[in-house]
């Protein structure tokens, strides 16, 4: 899969997009919440390649 260079500017946008009309508290509580599915992701990429 390729990653064309206007990634991280869709990214902000959906950042932004998401965080419109919320309070800082439910922003905080996404933020939590994305962060620990990309730090359970690469849990399972690293278990992955311990088993291979």
């Amino acid at each position: 899969m390729s990653y064309p260079e206007p990634l991280p500017a869709t990214v902000g946008v959906l950042a932004s997009t998401i965080a419109d009309g919320l309070s800082d508290n439910e922003v905080a509580l996404l933020a939590a919440l994305f962060t620990q599915l990309g730090d359970s992701l690469a849990l399972i990429l690293a278990l992955r390649a311990c088993q291979n």
